[in-house]
């Protein structure tokens, strides 16, 4: 990447690239939109390749606990999730001002991150062999630099992905364009040949208005139905089905 790139620019491309990445060789070519070559795969964190589903909304009933109904429940949560956590919070009580209520989320969140967290079946063997194949492979989350960072290094992840993209790294967080444009124009990649996967609609809409490929994940909480209706072009139910998409055979 151009290491002229402003280094205080938090969108800059030397801020987004992962400096452990180590580029590989093409092996095979699949087919996106229109016939083009899929070289890029883009993937959400929650949800999608990490489990946190369960710290999300236990974190989230930590922070509101009487500040919400006690028939607030995590049936309440999982609509939402995808969505920033300012948003979420917002909503959840309420209420404008919600610094505190932040605070006492991430309290929680971070002291019961490493123990509550886990990948999806199949992530730890798909991703590394979508990398010895040669695909461009990023991350585009609506989670601070600070946890995703965590995640994918507890988890193993980190040095697999070319770009990490994360809520601090945009002025406009998905369903916007801008995440999956940015991770796109870091790695140089035609939008046509990247697929966006994620478990949530904000995912799927980023990557509509990116111009890249959007996949469901059949395991997100919200259901699959939800991902169709936003306008996933595929909806995969295990993992190992993104090796066929990405045109990988064997």
């Amino acid at each position: 990447m151009n290491s002229q790139t402003n280094p205080n620019n938090p969108t800059s491309q030397s801020n987004l690239t992962n400096p452990d990445h180590h580029p590989s060789p093409r092996t095979k070519t699949a087919k996106g939109t229109d016939a083009t070559p899929i070289t890029t795969v883009l993937f959400d964190l929650d949800g999608t390749i990490i489990d946190t589903n369960e710290l999300i909304i236990q974190s989230f009933l930590y922070a509101l606990k009487g500040i919400v109904p006690p028939t607030f429940s995590r049936e309440k949560i999982i609509p939402l999730m995808g969505q920033t956590l300012l948003a979420q919070m917002k909503q959840f009580s309420g209420r404008e001002e919600v610094d505190e209520l932040l605070v006492a989320y991430r309290d929680y969140s971070l002291r019961h991150h490493d123990d509550m967290v886990s990948l999806f079946p199949g992530v730890g063997e798909v991703i590394p062999l979508l990398k010895r194949h040669g695909m461009q492979l990023g991350v585009v989350t609506t989670k601070m630099r600070e946890t995703t960072d965590r995640a994918l290094k507890l988890l193993g992840l980190y040095e697999t992905m070319d770009v990490i993209v994360t809520l601090d790294d945009v002025k406009h967080p998905k369903p916007h364009a801008e995440p999956v444009e940015t991770a796109l124009r870091a790695l140089g990649a035609d939008p046509a040949g990247a697929l966006m996967v994620g478990d949530s609609g904000v995912d799927i809409l980023s990557a509509l208005a990116a111009g890249a490929v959007p996949v469901g994940v059949a395991w997100s909480l919200k259901g699959d139905a939800v991902l169709r209706d936003a306008g996933a072009s595929h909806i995969i139910h295990d993992m190992r089905e993104l090796i066929s998409l990405c045109g990988i055979e064997g």
